[in-house]
């Protein structure tokens, strides 16, 4: 029963992240949310999970359901990390709230032996259509938020991604898109990748 209802409620870029991970493995989520990947993985790859959140609620929500998640800032935070401290360090939807993308994805190759980012892709076409047509900062389902009100500070393409990873000899181990109806596909061709994918999801290594 608890099996079907995690299965049921995990998004599907969740459902990706969890199928790049060995069982078994040491894993930090930054900014972990309520906690439902990592009880996913605690639950289906019996890994040794722990997380770091900002928010008290979500912190509240992990530790009611039995998480190892401690309250804190990974902006400032990670840096206490030992380096290799962890198998996987995985950072869901929150590269582009960071304040300090660049040093943030150091942070997450340094702590980790590998690192999993996921993030909404500005240059999918339906962003582009809405600025175009409206002339406005765009609002969707990947980016949910009034431009006053989002906590999305530093918005980037997977173009962008794919530079900055470049930049930084980040080798690239899977890359996938999410199209608007949440299927995924490899990365293949940049241009194609960058125009449909509304969120991308990246496995990474030093």
């Amino acid at each position: 029963m608890i099996a079907d209802t995690l299965r049921k409620a995990i998004r599907v870029d969740l459902q990706l992240i969890a199928d790049m991970i060995e069982p078994r493995s040491r894993v930090l989520d930054v900014g972990c949310g309520d906690g439902a990947l990592l009880e996913y993985l605690t639950t289906f790859k019996q890994v040794d999970g722990r997380g770091i959140e900002l928010s008290s609620e979500g912190v509240n929500a992990c530790v009611s359901a039995g998480l190892s998640v401690i309250q804190g800032n990974a902006d400032t935070d990670l840096v206490d990390y030992p380096e290799h401290a962890f198998d996987y360090v995985i950072l869901s939807q929150t590269l582009q709230a960071m304040r300090a993308p660049r040093m943030a994805l150091e942070q997450l190759l340094r702590i980790g032996r590998r690192a999993i980012v996921s993030f909404p892709n500005f240059a999918h076409w339906r962003v582009r259509y809405y600025l175009l047509m409206r002339g406005r900062m765009p609002m969707s389902g990947a980016l949910p938020y009034s431009w006053y009100d989002t906590p999305n500070i530093h918005l980037c393409t997977i173009r962008d991604f794919l530079e900055l990873c470049r930049e930084l000899g980040i080798t690239i181990e899977r890359s996938l898109a999410l199209d608007h109806a949440s299927v995924p596909r490899a990365i293949s061709g940049v241009v194609s990748a960058n125009l449909f994918g509304e969120q991308a999801v990246f496995l990474l290594r030093k």
